[in-house]
């Protein structure tokens, strides 16, 4: 924690995943043991059905709390993707004409199988990303809203009517389907960024090809699952997998007419500019922090525990974590309460029912953060509690865990 006085510069499902893993139980703790990476790689989806990919190249997915290797994602080939893209084209004529109360009903069985399933998600969730349980189980049920918001579709499609605007004229707008859209997701909500895309899309009559983070893609597959099982048509939703090049085709795709994004500045601006230079629909939503300004006159104990949910919950990991608090006044002195609350937060992997907090999600990313406090102290910041090496006692394979 840093004190400023400056400015800021599993379960495994087999028609996704092959696994023959073995496997041992440390606590509530679920770790492989595998040793064939190749019974680990994901499927694609594409035209309901999930297919290996040819591709040769992977990422390994690995495990932040115990560096297990999860599995590993292939970066699909642009045949694969081109193909992916065809069948939701393909699907889509039928699609749009299902009467929409059908399509309703795919969404009310949708929220029935997420609701029996949301510990199986959870967990591929903490498996994968490294949130605790809690915060997993938050991210489906967050989710989970949106699915049952897209079970109204039938009143949010209604169009408008107005008779007699002038003589003998009358005006009205309808609401239609654009075709095919796309989806491409961060990490740090696996399972709740997806269900803002597809459930909503779908329900309209669109079709849909979905790229989950490379970083965690199991709980996209999981949902992919799910929604064939509660009745949608094979092509309707597609799954591809990737980095770059393959956001690069979805930008630049004809027959991709609108693009669903969620991540970074940098990665929002080049899609945004990109797919819309082709003429595409762009909603993209991007990085963001929130800020706290505590006045002397608060409540002391619901602030603190507001500013130590808000800065630790989800290790940061989310656009609505606190990065900056302004202790106003005679409100100053509660900085020391506030690293008091920080330091009972239980450090552990998220699988463990009693952590408050996991790890971060990758190397890469706890190294920036370092590096983030580091230059803070640099820059005449006070470090009230310094958590770059702390250690927990945990079963894992290789390295070192992810943990601040």
């Amino acid at each position: 924690m840093l004190q400023f006085s400056l400015r800021r510069s599993s379960q495994s499902f087999k028609s996704w995943k092959i696994s023959s893993s073995s496997s041992m139980v440390i606590g509530t703790c679920h770790y492989s043991t595998s040793t064939n990476p190749s019974s680990l790689r994901v499927r694609n989806l594409i035209g309901g059905e999930f297919v290996d990919s040819q591709s040769t190249a992977t990422i390994d997915i690995l495990n932040p709390a115990t560096q297990e290797l999860v599995s590993q994602v292939p970066l699909t080939t642009n045949e694969e993707f081109k193909a992916a893209v065809s069948a939701a084209k393909q699907a889509f004529p039928s699609w749009r004409n299902t009467p929409v109360t059908t399509r309703q009903r795919v969404m009310f069985k949708l929220q029935e199988l997420i609701r029996r399933d949301t510990d199986k998600l959870a967990k591929n969730i903490t498996m994968e990303q490294g949130k605790t349980l809690k915060d997993a189980q938050g991210d489906v049920f967050r989710g989970l809203e949106v699915v049952e918001h897209a079970c109204g579709m039938g009143t949010l499609q209604m169009g408008e009517f107005v008779a007699n605007v002038s003589s003998g004229i009358d005006t009205y707008s309808i609401r239609e389907p654009l075709g095919v859209c796309a989806g491409i997701c961060p990490f740090n909500f696996p399972a709740m960024i997806p269900l803002w895309m597809f459930p909503i899309a779908v329900t309209c009559g669109n079709t849909f090809v979905l790229k989950p983070s490379e970083k965690d893609p199991g709980a996209s597959m999981i949902l992919a699952e799910l929604a064939m099982e509660a009745g949608l048509p094979k092509g309707v939703l597609n799954i591809v997998h990737g980095t770059n090049d393959i956001v690069n085709n979805i930008c630049d795709d004809k027959d991709i007419k609108a693009i669903s994004f969620v991540g970074s500045n940098t990665a929002g601006m080049h899609i945004y500019s990109r797919a819309a230079a082709k003429g595409k629909r762009v909603q993209a939503n991007l990085g963001a922090k929130n800020h706290a300004i505590i006045m002397p006159d608060a409540n002391v104990d619901a602030t603190l525990n507001a500013l130590a949910a808000a800065g630790f919950g989800a290790a940061g990991q989310r656009c609505m974590a606190l990065s900056t608090a302004v202790f106003v006044g005679e409100s100053k002195p509660w900085i020391d309460g506030l690293v008091e609350r920080a330091q009972g937060l239980k450090v552990n992997a998220g699988c463990e029912p009693d952590a408050d907090l996991g790890p971060v999600i990758s190397k890469q990313a706890k190294e920036r953060i370092c590096r983030l406090i580091q230059t803070g102290v640099e820059s005449g910041a006070s470090l009230m509690l310094d958590g770059r090496k702390i250690v927990v006692f945990i079963f894992y394979s290789s390295g070192f865990p992810y943990f601040l």
